[in-house]
């Protein structure tokens, strides 16, 4: 088994509202390891987007024990152990698509020439080379997003933190990112987590799925997947997948019934 660098243990997670607490995180307990692929799927506020934030230190488990890299996630933000991709790409308008890519290389201090050299080499490994002095405006949807996991990966974080990055994209653009973050995830060894509401995008990417309850967000169920790391689209139409495709959905419709 490969080393673990996200352990949850027990973690709750409740908000404080002006209606009184909401338990958004219920004794969630997960290992993820060195260089997996992990899915969270669940219904809308189930708590998939919140145990990703909680990762990326930008929520705070109530109790229990959360680690990244065996430190804190406030440490590990610390040490830039991680890349995180919001559901919109988030590009400054203003900034050149090179320059967005290189705004968090700025902000660590890195030499021009370093910031140079690394901004190209992520433009290659997600298909954007020659795009580098366009502005967002001038690039697709789909490569807008792509240009935002290039920023993510600049500073070469051993994790990558996803949150439903494909989900305002149409199916056709959605399959091609899809096939191409398994290209990357092959070619690069990062650990990847990843939110989804699609079943078959968690099942095509995954080596792990977590499926989650609603609020309050709990593990139902995790499914190791046994199909191979190379996947061609046409993988969907397998017993495999349409196996492991049933059992998340029978893993969400058991969460709701235990409601």
């Amino acid at each position: 088994m490969s080393a673990s660098v996200i352990e949850a243990k027990g973690v709750n997670l409740v908000f404080q509202t002006g209606d009184g607490p909401v338990q958004a995180l219920k004794d969630v307990n997960l290992s993820v390891g060195k260089g997996e692929f992990v899915s969270f799927i669940g219904p809308s506020g189930c708590g998939k987007t919140t145990f990703l934030r909680a990762i990326a230190a930008l929520e705070h488990p109530t109790s229990g024990i959360l680690t990244v890299n065996g430190m804190t996630p406030d440490e590990a933000r610390r040490k830039r152990a991680y890349g995180y991709v919001f559901q919109a790409a988030g590009l400054y308008p203003w900034r050149t698509i090179a320059k967005n890519i290189s705004l968090p290389l700025e902000i660590m201090g890195f030499s021009k020439e370093e910031q140079v050299s690394r901004v190209e080499r992520v433009l290659e490994l997600v298909e954007l080379s020659g795009f580098g002095k366009k502005f967002p405006w001038q690039l697709s949807g789909g490569m807008q997003q792509r240009a935002s996991i290039a920023r993510a990966l600049a500073f070469d974080a051993d994790i990558l933190l996803m949150d439903e990055p494909f989900g305002a994209l149409d199916e056709i653009v959605r399959d091609r990112l899809n096939e191409e973050l398994l290209k990357l995830w092959n070619r690069t060894g990062k650990t990847i987590c990843f939110v989804t509401h699609s079943i078959p995008e968690a099942v095509y990417l995954s080596t792990k799925i977590v499926v989650m309850s609603p609020r309050p967000g709990r593990i139902t169920d995790v499914i190791d997947s046994p199909l191979p790391r190379e996947r061609p689209l046409d993988i969907r139409d397998t017993k495999a997948f349409i196996d492991i495709a049933h059992r998340v959905r029978e893993g969400l419709r058991a969460g709701h019934s235990d409601e």
